[in-house]
């Protein structure tokens, strides 16, 4: 109670659960009623519901002597409706619109966190609602009218007619027979509205009767409002914990199963994704991301996820390409379904797109011509295959969309190994299939090498680049003898200077671009997983090439700015998370896609404005090296920021802070007139309370 002295208990309410309306008790929702429409007219009022359907029809009575109701309308309307003659069908058999009915809607689908509460001598009893109908009002006599005045046409145009028509005249028809429906067929019949229309009109109409506010009987049932017995026995659910009472007021949201979206292609709910079997997590990401690396799909499914069940779910859903996971084509074209473009079955677009995989497993490069002839296939097929996991480029091809992974490959060879044989298999049944030759299965003299990058180590560069300064260095040093030789007769060459010759170095700092070109021919044109070109060295560095790392710092700047901006304080854990998260969200081939380091993502966020908090965390933690390491924004632009900085301050000294001591600091350094809403705000922006305590967001270790 020491950190709620702020909030003190004023009073304490016994509350007891009523059953006797339990699966009964319905609230009403009216409109808003004009002056001349009474609810308690219990002679022209009557009610009807559907139970199933839980819908209501109520006919309220309209008070036709109020000076607020217009008479020659309501004449009007009535007429319309009933016309001239009068019989026991008529809507209005007073020739005057004196009722209105109201039909029924459902406000809310799950209804079992509301109920309906009634105060009595210190006492709070509360009723489960059963259902919250809003009532609209109803112009269903309109359509009566029409089919009245339809009829009327009718009746006219037949007596016109010849009496003494002779029989029908003789005509031909045709009998079809109806194909035997199939499973599908029938369940989008089921699914479908005038199904649904149908099956709800089937239902009958269940007469009610009304019982007005003070009516004796309406006072008998508003006593079941209260419990009746105030036992322990009859009240066990309410001697719970707190939270486990909460709980039982305001259980989780569970939407129907009818209700629940089938995984849209385009957008994904992690929330919901994560209710589902880990089987099916990953089925749902692959088959929305297409391709992803093994450990981009481990930061996706969360922590504490074994990594040994998710190897062994992905190989269900997945084939592993240059060391990263791409959908099965089978996921992607499920049977019996065909090309949305050219009509083609889902066997042979799943033959297709096997081949451009396996084509990649040869390479970097696949060009489209090549799979358009091999495959038969039309472009935009090819072209949806091409772009599930590569991208376009000018003049070159299509270049497989991710940098070949490496650590996965020397951290799993037993897998490696099962999808080499794997691909072994759809290789042979490929040449089977498409009569491959020799050109097909044998790659270029550029790729004579396997599929796998050429790491070249830091000490490997030195050493080239010092190989290649000394014949340099040898051959400068022929020609400047050669030269002096020359020159040795005239004594005044002899005095020439010779400062003029400089002997050509090549650098030999990590920092600096070194001539690798003798391995360029090497393993695809590959080096260190990235794609090594003629004329830029910028690839062997780490830089992006072609002013591309332009492009890639303003989209991640724009990514870390925005997150710190609504999150303001992050563990670099929690960040990369945030980052993997929006990598999912990006169409194939977006620039950030070419590969973000931790440094880079560290650097980016110290360069938007942001500090690293050292936290002091205990001795004892089990936290991992990113989760040690806490950002902030230091400077948001609006009048916290002072705030926010003390506080920031207080946690670079204390892993965990009371609220008063956080808020005596702040009355120090920003003034006494800093107010509790002000604590609040700073509090919700930058920490998170456990145990009566306060830490700053992500280093909480439970």
């Amino acid at each position: 109670m020491a950190n709620e002295e702020d909030d003190p208990i004023i009073q304490e309410i016994d509350v007891f659960l009523a059953r006797s309306l339990l699966e009964k008790l319905y609230l009403f929702q009216y409109p808003i009623r004009p002056a001349s429409m009474t609810y308690d007219d219990v002679t022209h009022l009557s009610a009807k519901i559907k139970p199933k359907q839980q819908k209501v029809e109520l006919e309220m009575a309209i008070d036709t002597l109020n000076p607020n109701y217009c008479r020659s309308k309501g004449e009007q309307i009535a007429l319309n409706v009933d016309g001239t003659c009068t019989d026991e069908t008529n809507t209005y058999s007073s020739k005057l619109m004196d009722k209105q009915t109201f039909c029924s809607s459902q406000a809310a689908s799950n209804v079992s966190r509301y109920a309906a509460a009634v105060y009595r001598k210190g006492e709070l009893h509360l009723t489960p609602l059963h259902g919250i109908l809003q009532l609209r009002p109803s112009f269903t006599y309109l359509d009566k009218a029409d089919a009245k005045h339809r009829e009327r046409e009718a009746a006219n145009e037949g007596g016109d007619s010849s009496q003494d028509e002779a029989e029908d005249d003789v005509k031909q028809i045709t009998v079809r027979f109806s194909r035997p429906e199939t499973e599908q067929a029938r369940q989008r019949r089921v699914q479908s509205y005038e199904f649904l229309q149908k099956r709800q009109a089937e239902e009958h109409w269940v007469h009610l009767h009304y019982y007005g506010l003070k009516d004796s009987r309406s006072e008998h049932e508003r006593q079941y409002l209260f419990s009746q017995a105030h036992g322990l026995a009859e009240n066990t659910e309410l001697i719970k914990s707190p939270s486990e009472y909460l709980m039982m007021l305001m259980p989780p949201s569970v939407e129907e199963e009818n209700d629940k979206p089938v995984a849209p292609s385009n957008v994904l709910s992690m929330a919901q994704l994560r209710t589902l079997p880990l089987a099916d997590q990953i089925k749902i990401l692959m088959k929305n991301v297409k391709v992803m690396p093994f450990a981009n799909l481990m930061s996706l499914l969360g922590s504490g996820t074994d990594s040994t069940a998710v190897l062994r779910c992905i190989q269900q859903v997945a084939m592993l390409v240059q060391g990263n996971w791409v959908v099965k084509s089978d996921v992607l074209y499920p049977k019996d379904t065909s090309s949305p473009h050219s009509g083609v079955p889902a066997e042979v677009l799943c033959r297709g797109r096997d081949f451009v995989m396996w084509k990649f497993t040869q390479g970097r490069w696949v060009v489209r011509k090549e799979v358009a002839a091999v495959t038969k296939l039309c472009p935009e097929d090819v072209k949806d295959f091409l772009e599930h996991m590569s991208v376009a480029r000018i003049n070159k091809g299509w270049e497989f969309m991710l940098p070949y992974d490496e650590d996965f490959v020397k951290k799993h060879p037993d897998i490696v190994q099962r999808q080499h044989m794997l691909w072994m298999g759809i290789q042979a049944k490929l040449e089977k299939v498409y009569n491959l030759l020799k050109e097909h299965l044998t790659p270029k003299k550029q790729e004579t090498q396997s599929g796998h990058p050429l790491v070249v180590s830091g000490e490997q560069r030195v050493n080239m680049a010092k190989a290649r300064v000394k014949q340099n260095y040898g051959q400068l040093e022929k020609e400047f003898q050669k030269q002096k030789a020359e020159l040795k007769s005239n004594d005044a060459a002899a005095k020439m200077d010779i400062s003029n010759i400089r002997i050509k170095e090549e650098p030999v700092s990590d920092e600096e671009p070194m001539d690798t070109s003798a391995y360029e021919g090497l393993n695809n044109g590959v080096v260190n997983g990235l794609h090594a070109e003629e004329d830029s060295m910028d690839a062997l560095n780490g830089h992006l090439p072609g002013g591309c790392g332009d492009r890639v710092a303003q989209e991640l700047k724009a990514f870390v700015s925005s997150t710190f901006k609504k999150q303001f304080v992050l563990t670099l854990s929690e960040l990369k998370r945030l980052f993997n998260l929006h990598l999912a969200s990006l169409p194939p081939g977006h620039t950030l896609f070419s590969g973000i380091s931790d440094k880079m993502l560290q650097d980016m966020v110290l360069d938007t404005g942001c500090k690293q908090i050292l936290v002091p965390f205990p001795p004892q933690t089990a936290a991992s090296p990113d989760e040690l390491k806490v950002y902030a924004l230091w400077e948001a632009g609006d009048t916290y920021d002072q705030h926010r900085q003390v506080l920031l301050e207080i946690f670079s000294k204390n892993y965990r802070v009371r609220r008063n001591v956080i808020q005596n600091q702040l009355s120090q350094e920003c003034g006494e007139d800093v107010n509790k809403q002000e604590v609040d705000r700073v509090l919700k922006d930058c920490c998170v309370s456990y145990g009566g305590m306060w830490y700053l967001k992500g280093t909480v270790q439970s």
